[in-house]
C-alpha cells in the first residue's frame, strides 16, 4: 500500500531518523525517571547527537520505546522546554532549539574528547591527505555554465527515459543481486553498437559494465599494473588517469603531443623511461579526441602505436572520449578494432552522451582477461545498479540513443562554432583557441604565457562559470597556460556573457 505524502509544511526527515530507544533509565536510582530522561536528552543535545532543529519522536512513541508512562515523558520534555533546549510548534511536535542557552554552551567541553594522537593511515592514505591539502578544489556548484564534461541535460529526452524507467521499476528480477560484470542485455546491445559504430570486434562476454569512466581506469590500473611499474600518459592529459595509475603505485612518464595528438614518432624501444629497470606496462591515450587539446590521431599513427605496443609488450588503454561528437568528418575507427587481436583495453562512458548522473561506463577487454576484470569489479564495488543498466539497454536497443546522438552532434556543432566566433570577437590578442572540430570543450591558450591561469580560473569561477586551468593537465612543468571551457551545457546567452566576462578579467 502506498503512503499518502505528508502535508505538514515543517515536516523534517529527521523525525524518522531519530532513535532514542537506547536511552537507559535506572529505576533503582533515587533520581526520578523524568529527571533521568531530561538529563539524557540534554546531554545528547549538547553533544550534538540531537542536532539543532531536529524533531523528537512523539511523546506517545517515546513512552512506548522506553517503557515508561507518557506523563513521565511529558514531564521531562516540559523541563527541557523551560530550560531552553526544546520548543514546541503547534500542530507539528517538539524540536531541538536552534540556539542553546548561552550559559550552557561552555558545557559542550564536558562532552568533547580530543585525541592526543590519531592512529596512522596507510602510505596511500597519507598521499591522499597531501593531495587534498594542496588541491585548489572548492565545494562549489559543479553544474555551472562552461563546466567540463557536462552535456546539455535540457535537450535530453527525459520523457522517453521516464517511460523506460517506469517499464522496469516493478520488475522483481532487477531487485536482487546480479552479475558484477554487468547486465547481459546491456552488454549484448552495447557490443552490437560498438562493433557497428566504432569498428570493434567484441562480444558481450568481453564487456565489463562500470560505474563511470573513473572506475574503469581504476580497474585497469589494478589488473594491469604492479607497484613501481611505468605508466605512459599524454602530456598534457586527463587528470583522472594520472590519479588511477598513481593510486596503483605506478611511476608516471609523460609523452609529448604532436599536432594531432600523441606523437608516435617519439616512442622508442626499451629502455623507454630513464631510470626504469623494465619497459612500460601501460600507455593511456585519448586518440579520438585528445583531452584537453583536441587532436585527432590519424589512422596511420594508430597503426604505428599498435605495432609499437605489440613489440614492447605494453598495454594500450584507449579512452574513446568524445568519439561520438565529430562535426565535419567521420571518426576514425578505434585502435581496439584495427586487428583481430590487439593489446588494447577499450573504455567508454555514457556520462557525456547521456548524463553524468547515470553513472554507467564500460570496458572492452580481451577474452582471457574478462574474468579477472569481473573479479576486480566485484571486489572494488560489486554491481552497477541493475535498474539503470536495464533502462540504458532499452534506450540503446530501441534506437533512442542513436537519435539522441544525432541531435546532440548537430546542437554541439552550433555551440562549438559560436564559441569560436565569440573567441575571435572578444579574446583576440588575449587568448588563442586550440580548436579542433570535435568534442564538448574548447581549450584557450594565453597570448601572454606569463599569466597565472590558476588565478584566472578562480576569478572566473567566482563570477559563476565553470572551467579548468590548462596548466593543471600537465604532469611536469606546464608548456602552455590558459583555460579549458566546456560549452555543451551552455545557452547562447550564457556563452556570450561568459566570454565577455572572461575578456574583462584579462584586460
Amino acid at each position: 500500500m502506498l503512503l499518502a505524502p505528508r502535508k505538514d509544511p515543517v515536516f523534517t526527515k529527521l523525525e524518522y531518523q531519530l532513535n532514542l530507544r537506547d536511552i537507559f533509565l535506572n529505576r533503582s536510582l533515587p533520581q526520578g525517571l523524568a529527571q533521568q530522561l531530561a538529563e539524557a536528552l540534554r546531554q545528547r543535545i549538547l553533544m550534538q547527537q540531537l542536532a539543532a532543529g531536529s524533531q523528537l519522536p512523539a511523546s506517545r512513541q517515546l513512552a512506548v520505546d522506553l517503557k515508561i508512562s507518557r506523563n513521565t515523558v511529558n514531564t521531562a520534555l516540559d523541563q527541557l522546554r523551560a530550560q531552553g533546549y526544546l520548543q514546541s510548534r503547534t500542530g507539528s511536535g517538539v524540536f531541538v532549539c536552534d540556539h542553546l542557552p548561552q550559559k550552557d554552551l561552555a558545557l559542550n567541553r564536558e562532552y568533547q574528547r580530543n585525541l592526543q594522537h590519531w592512529p596512522p593511515t596507510s602510505s596511500y592514505g597519507r598521499k591522499l591527505q597531501e593531495l587534498a591539502q594542496s588541491s585548489d578544489a572548492t565545494d562549489v556548484n559543479a553544474n555551472l555554465p562552461f563546466t567540463l564534461g557536462l552535456p546539455d541535460t535540457r535537450a535530453f529526452p527525459h520523457k522517453i527515459w521516464q517511460q523506460l524507467l517506469r517499464r522496469h521499476s516493478d520488475r522483481r528480477s532487477l531487485m536482487g543481486y546480479h552479475c558484477p560484470q554487468g547486465y547481459l542485455p546491456l552488454r549484448e546491445t552495447l557490443a552490437t553498437y560498438l562493433n557497428s559504430s566504432r569498428g570493434l570486434r567484441c562480444a558481450a562476454s568481453q564487456i565489463i559494465i562500470t560505474q563511470g569512466a573513473q572506475q574503469a581506469l581504476t580497474l585497469a590500473a589494478q589488473v594491469l599494473l604492479n607497484p613501481g611499474d611505468t605508466a605512459l600518459i599524454e602530456e598534457p592529459g586527463y587528470l583522472g588517469a594520472r590519479k588511477a595509475f598513481a593510486s596503483a603505485g605506478a611511476r608516471l612518464h609523460p609523452l609529448t603531443l604532436g599536432t594531432n595528438g600523441l606523437d608516435t614518432a617519439n616512442l622508442t624501444s626499451p629502455p623507454l623511461v630513464p631510470g626504469a629497470d623494465r619497459p612500460a606496462s601501460i600507455l593511456y591515450c585519448t586518440p579520438t579526441h585528445q583531452y584537453p587539446m583536441g587532436g585527432i590521431l590519424p589512422a596511420a599513427d594508430r597503426l604505428a602505436l599498435l605495432d609499437w605496443a605489440e613489440q614492447q609488450q605494453c598495454w594500450i588503454l584507449e579512452d574513446d572520449y568524445d568519439s561520438e561528437f565529430h562535426y565535419y568528418s567521420q571518426p576514425i575507427a578505434a585502435i581496439a578494432g584495427m586487428a583481430e587481436q590487439t593489446p588494447v583495453i577499450y573504455m567508454g562512458s555514457f556520462s557525456k552522451t547521456l548524463m553524468p548522473g547515470v553513472r554507467v561506463g564500460y570496458l572492452v577487454v580481451p577474452k582471457h582477461l574478462a574474468g579477472a576484470f569481473s573479479q576486480a569489479k566485484d571486489f572494488n564495488s560489486g554491481e552497477t545498479p541493475l535498474l539503470t543498466q536495464a533502462v540504458v539497454a532499452d534506450f540503446v536497443e530501441e534506437g533512442h540513443f542513436v537519435r539522441h546522438l544525432r541531435r546532440m552532434r548537430h546542437l554541439y556543432q552550433q555551440k562549438w562554432e559560436h564559441m569560436r566566433e565569440l573567441s575571435e570577437q572578444y579574446l583576440t590578442g588575449l587568448m588563442t583557441p586550440i580548436a579542433r572540430s570535435a568534442g564538448m570543450h574548447l581549450a584557450l591558450a594565453f597570448t601572454d604565457q606569463t599569466r597565472d591561469d590558476k588565478q584566472l580560473s578562480r576569478e572566473f569561477t567566482q563570477k559563476g562559470y565553470g572551467n579548468a586551468p590548462l596548466s593543471a593537465y600537465y604532469h611536469l612543468e606546464a608548456q602552455q597556460k590558459g583555460l579549458v571551457l566546456g560549452f555543451a551545457n551552455t545557452t547562447t546567452q550564457e556563452r556570450t556573457a561568459g566570454i565577455k566576462a572572461l575578456a574583462e578579467l584579462l584586460t
